[in-house]
């Protein structure tokens, strides 16, 4: 493994760190700044709609930056972001750092996603940035309980002092490990558009907007579920979070090897099983037992979408992945406000705290549908280019292996 991998992996560590901490810390900032709890959460939807803007403006504005030069750019605007969130004096200042770290979100995991797979041989690719993903679930599994537990002893300030100092040792990381040849490439801002040209890239953008949508949407409410629906105390909820924090890190190990082998089986599989395990909670959520199955499965197929989604939209803009990699970091953070707002809906309406995840679960449904359309386009325009090599005498392969 490149060690190089290790130093994105970190920063994956320190941004997943900063965007989801500040669920257990909003009591105490809404206690310090005087906002009420509503007021205070626009700390987490701040931050996700920066991510999803981010992510695409940013990445176009850095296509001519060498990539190394522009995670270490990132990486300085994320530094800053959480300075200015540890020193702020107001609730619009905390908000304008967690904007200004969320900034950077979308286009460091997008132009990592690239940097990564460069830095592997072609059939390891989705391994590799399965790794770099893997600091985001190690934020999640270790980083969050840890980070709030420290908030909780020291203050709040005390968490975003320690993000700093992760994203500082990050830099020198990225600084020193990350080779200078995977950053040699200076893509047009032109050529990086017209990938948008083609359909299959909208297609995967679908797909992760319906199926990690569906599956965040189902968690963004599930501590009602497993407090209200399940029986749990509410002590228990931060353990029960770690096990789905675990199964997370497991799916993105797991699915970056099977990307390797090929996307489409790979995400044929996952959607079908993510489907089937939150049918499966929300059928049987007020068993304890079957709860505490159910989250950790779909912690696991949840998370295992992640590589080969990414690999799916690199493969198809494969002359200029940079901005098609950053536009489907975005989509899944837009996937993750539909499904939260429609989960949302559900309980508004009086349905209860296992509808969220039967609409996660038709969600899911909904980018297995696209699957199977997007991929019977591509057989379509396979048998169509083979068709026409036939007829010229040319028989190159029309698609990489992991697609096929």
């Amino acid at each position: 493994m490149p060690i190089g991998l290790v130093a994105l992996a970190l920063g994956g560590f320190g941004i997943g760190l900063t965007e989801f901490v500040i669920a257990g810390l909003l009591p105490d900032v809404a206690d310090d700044f005087g906002v009420t709890e509503a007021s205070a959460g626009w700390l987490i939807t701040g931050y996700a709609l920066a991510v999803a803007i981010g992510a695409v403006l940013m990445t176009a504005a850095l296509t001519r930056v060498p990539r190394k030069r522009a995670l270490l750019g990132l990486m300085i605007l994320f530094i800053a972001g959480n300075l200015l969130s540890a020193l702020a004096p107001s609730y619009a200042v905390l908000l304008s750092g967690r904007v200004l770290a969320a900034l950077c979100h979308g286009a460091f995991f997008g132009i990592g996603s690239v940097v990564a797979a460069s830095m592997v041989e072609p059939a390891k690719k989705a391994g590799a940035i399965a790794i770099m993903f893997g600091g985001l679930t190690i934020a999640n599994v270790l980083g969050v309980p840890l980070g709030t537990l420290l908030g909780q002893q020291f203050g709040w300030r005390s968490t975003f002092w320690a993000i700093t100092v992760i994203g500082v040792v990050a830099f020198a990381g990225l600084a020193a490990l990350v080779p200078a040849g995977t950053s040699t490439v200076r893509p047009d801002l032109r050529a990086e558009v017209r990938a948008f040209r083609e359909p299959q890239v909208w297609l995967s953008l679908g797909m992760t907007v319906l199926g990690f949508g569906g599956m965040f949407g189902a968690f963004t409410y599930i501590a009602f579920t497993l407090t209200d629906l399940s029986g749990f105390p509410a002590g228990a909820v931060p353990w029960l979070l770690i096990l789905f924090g675990a199964g997370l890190f497991v799916g993105n190990a797991v699915g970056g090897k099977a990307a390797d082998r090929s996307v489409p089986r790979t995400l044929y599989v996952v959607f079908t099983a993510l489907a089937a395990a939150m049918v499966l909670f929300a059928a049987t959520a007020a068993s304890r037992p079957m709860a505490i199955v159910s989250l950790l499965l779909m912690g696991l197929f949840g998370f295992a979408t992640v590589p080969a989604l990414q690999m799916r939209i690199m493969s198809y803009a494969d002359h200029a992945p940079t901005l098609a990699s950053g536009s489907n970091i975005a989509a899944f953070n837009v996937g993750n406000a539909i499904g939260a707002w429609l989960g949302g809906l559900t309980i508004s309406a009086g349905l209860g705290y296992a509808s969220p995840i039967w609409v996660g679960a038709a969600m899911t449904a909904g980018a297995l549908v696209v699957l199977v359309l997007a991929e019977a386009a591509t057989r379509r325009r396979a048998r169509e280019l083979r068709h026409t090599d036939g007829l010229t005498g040319c028989h190159a392969d029309v698609l990489p292996s992991t697609l096929r």
